[in-house]
């Protein structure tokens, strides 16, 4: 028994990268690309997908929320993300400091990928974005420590969840020491744009010293 999926075909015709279009560096056309998948309605167009590998040479990816796309001082463009630093993902990276992410808009037929080393952004600037999140999703994320680690059942984490509700009522929750944020700061970032007949566009840009190189890819 099997899925097949040899037959089905997707012509893609929606938009084209010249480069002669293009700005000499990323960050405005990554604005523009984000902005517009926004516009689409694309559902949570800001999440993107981050791979990782750790020690055990494993490949890991998983779907995240971006939560800030800022231009460096050195017109380079890191992404802000949060998440458990106990969790495979953060094991991973303490491990392994380099990272891939991919946002994906199927319906405009577009792809971004960003490779870059990642870092923890500072407890002042994790503390400020998790004291910005409703109340219960701060309470959610004391009850997923560790992170990934196999629970017995939903009610137990149900169960943490009111005692942390009780605990915590009236109060402000404080942040945990194993949750916060982290820095991708890209070294390199392709633009694939989908073409009629599988003849797609690949722009990549590499970042060399402060200054964006652009080059085509063959799809």
């Amino acid at each position: 028994m099997s899925i097949d999926f040899t037959s089905q075909r997707l012509s893609y015709e929606q938009g084209e990268l010249i480069e002669s279009h293009l700005p000499k560096q990323p960050f405005s056309l990554l604005q523009t690309w984000v902005q517009q998948a926004i516009d689409a309605k694309q559902g949570e167009a800001y999440a993107f997908s981050l791979a990782t590998c750790g020690s055990d040479r494993q490949p890991s990816v998983r779907t995240l929320l971006m939560r800030e796309i800022i231009q460096l001082d050195n017109a380079g463009i890191g992404l802000v993300f949060y998440t458990n630093y106990d969790s495979a993902k953060g094991c991973d990276l303490a491990t392994n400091p380099n990272a891939e992410a991919l946002f994906f808009w199927p319906s405009l037929e577009r792809q971004i990928r960003l490779t870059g080393a990642v870092q923890k952004v500072s407890r002042e600037q994790s503390a400020q974005y998790f004291h910005s999140r409703p109340r219960d999703s701060q309470l959610a994320a004391w009850v997923s420590e560790p992170q990934s680690s196999v629970v017995a059942s939903r009610e137990v984490m149900e169960d943490k969840f009111a005692q942390l509700t009780v605990q915590y009522e009236g109060n402000p929750i404080p942040l945990p020491e194993f949750w916060g944020g982290y820095l991708l700061t890209v070294e390199k970032i392709e633009f694939w744009q989908g073409r009629a007949n599988r003849m797609h566009d690949r722009i990549v840009y590499s970042l060399d010293g402060e200054q964006w190189v652009m080059e085509r890819l063959l799809p």
